[in-house]
């Protein structure tokens, strides 16, 4: 079941990374979340599973899928298209295929068949992460609430700019010329 999870997560997020239509995208994250719920089942942590699934594939997800269709379609270009890029990406992926193959024979995958490390009984309930949440990563996790704040915020600002709508804090020009035709 490992495997299974852990393909079918690794495959969700080579479609998040892959697809180009904006939309298949968020499909493919929903798809890589949920099988991140199923490796957290398998350690027993029904818990972050549940809250894998309600939260990130649920909630979270129906917001980038409102920010998608609201930005629209993946045909326009993001910017220019600067010459090298495709090049330079092909390397550094071809780089990390290459350190990734060398770490994984480097283990000689010497621990699939034993039993794994030891998980104790309160492992992902809900009082431990929350007092690792509120007493240990309490900053890295307000830090991360802002980060997902301002990008929603930003990516909302930048739709607005590419259809030509007016910024919402701008102030408006006020013409003080009377309208054609209008009383005087």
């Amino acid at each position: 079941m490992f495997f299974v999870a852990a393909i079918g997560a690794l495959a969700g997020a080579t479609g998040v990374v892959l697809l180009r239509n904006p939309f298949f995208s968020v499909l493919a994250l929903v798809g890589h979340l949920f099988f991140l719920a199923v490796l957290f089942l398998l350690l027993r942590a029904q818990f972050l599973a549940a809250a894998q699934l309600i939260v990130y594939a649920g909630a979270v997800m129906v917001l980038y899928v409102f920010v998608v269709a609201y930005i629209g379609g993946a045909d326009e270009p993001l910017g220019p298209e600067v010459p090298g890029v495709r090049g330079l990406g092909a390397v550094f992926a071809l780089a990390l295929a290459v350190e990734l193959s060398i770490a994984v024979i480097g283990t000689g995958l010497g621990a699939v068949d034993s039993r794994g490390a030891h998980v104790g009984n309160g492992f992902g309930s809900p009082g431990q992460i929350g007092s690792l949440l509120l007493n240990r990563f309490l900053i890295p996790f307000e830090v991360a609430s802002y980060l997902l704040l301002i990008a929603a915020v930003g990516a909302l600002v930048l739709a607005r700019r590419r259809r030509g709508l007016p910024d919402l804090g701008a102030p408006e020009q006020i013409s003080h010329e009377r309208p054609a035709g209008g009383p005087a």
